[in-house]
């Protein structure tokens, strides 16, 4: 049985719309006052729950953040198709980034939707939607995104930050600098403030590790700095992509170790939190029910194992799938809700199995993010 969801619960794709909204007279999905300028703090991989367990290392951010003050971020709970989402207000079904490793149907190979665009697997138009950077610039509010040098003009970055003038800070100090910057100008300004490092520490190392702690530690500090720097009328939001879940090595489960439950399967996708499974185009009608069945059977005391069709019309992707978009998700998933992680001995880069802090799943731990409020949008 899948997890019962809320349509009406707040959703991480309503956060930039919804503070854009707040700039150009108020209200929007999170009902925020009119400001004159905003900054949406996304914090990769700092889930709820993460933070909540912590929070003695970030008695600023935890101790804004209520029992409501949590959200929901898109399924599979990834950077690819979370920040999509936030970009552009729609959910992965409309945008068309659907994971994290997906089948890109015309050339028949999977791509990563995080670098695959440097690689040339795909195609313009990829990202189907207009962002709200866009939109921001068209109602004439000046729209920045502020991040690390190396995704400054990295294809991911041009598809989903489409109207935002990118400024670049090497160091956690110089990009909360950078955003400070951009909203003491007189003018209406949007800003998005990207900070990667506590995702990339913990897939290294584990969220429960002392270096992602220094971590959270120098982030509160650089969050509570700018908070008590803004100016009085600009508003500031602190959110995530998703949460972080430690997988122990025994925890994998190598699933070319049973070969009975990859009969007729073409390519595996998904990420190892979320595995996304298609047939081979030839492959029989029964002979898939027969294998989704045997996945049922074998996996479903520590996964959702389900197929294209059923995610869809349980709304997992939002309430509109394109036709285009359909493809790209697979003829079967396999999402874990137990601690472990799904990975192929086969693959030839067999480093992803190096990660401890994982994602990609619909667990409350991998789904529920802060929304906390500072400066003229505090409660």
């Amino acid at each position: 049985m899948l997890p019962v969801t809320d349509d009406t619960a707040p959703r991480l794709a309503g956060v930039l719309a919804s503070s854009l909204a707040a700039v150009t007279g108020g209200g929007g999905a999170f009902g925020l006052p009119g400001v004159r300028s905003a900054i949406v703090l996304l914090v990769d991989g700092l889930g709820a729950a993460n933070l909540q367990a912590r929070a003695g290392h970030a008695r600023f951010l935890a101790g804004r953040m209520a029992k409501r003050d949590v959200i929901r971020t898109v399924f599979p709970s990834t950077t690819a198709a979370a920040i999509a989402s936030f970009a552009t207000g729609v959910m992965p079904g409309e945008h068309g980034l659907v994971g994290y490793r997906v089948l890109e149907p015309e050339r028949d190979v999977l791509a990563n939707q995080l670098n695959g665009w440097e690689q040339g697997l795909l195609p313009d138009g990829w990202q189907r939607s207009g962002t709200l950077f866009e939109r921001a610039a068209a109602l004439g509010v000046r729209a920045v995104a502020v991040g690390a040098p190396r995704y400054a003009d990295s294809g991911y970055t041009r598809a989903v930050l489409r109207g935002a003038e990118y400024r670049s800070g090497a160091s956690l100090a110089d990009r909360f600098a950078a955003a400070l910057e951009a909203v003491a100008r007189p003018e209406p300004t949007l800003v998005y403030l990207y900070v990667p490092e506590l995702d990339q520490l913990a897939h290294a190392h584990g969220w429960e590790s002392d270096r992602w702690l220094a971590a959270l530690e120098e982030l509160d500090g650089e969050a509570s700095a700018l908070a008590t720097r803004l100016p009085r009328d600009v508003g500031m939001l602190v959110t995530a992509d998703h949460g972080v879940v430690d997988v122990p090595e025994h925890r994998h489960v190598h699933i070319d170790a049973r070969p009975a439950l990859l009969d007729g399967i073409r390519h595996i996708g998904g990420e190892p939190r979320c595995l996304s499974l298609w047939f081979d185009p030839t492959f029989p009608a029964a002979e898939r029910d027969r294998l989704v069945a045997r996945w049922q059977e074998a996996e479903s005391k520590r996964a959702w194992v389900l197929t294209r069709e059923e995610a869809i019309a349980a709304g997992l992707y939002g309430p509109v799938v394109d036709d285009e978009v359909r493809p790209r998700i697979g003829d079967v998933l396999v999402a874990a809700r137990a601690g472990v992680a799904y990975y192929d001995a086969r693959e030839a880069n067999r480093a992803p199995e190096r990660m401890v802090g994982q994602h990609g799943s619909m667990t409350d731990e991998e789904t529920r993010v802060p929304l906390i409020r500072l400066g003229a949008f505090a409660r």
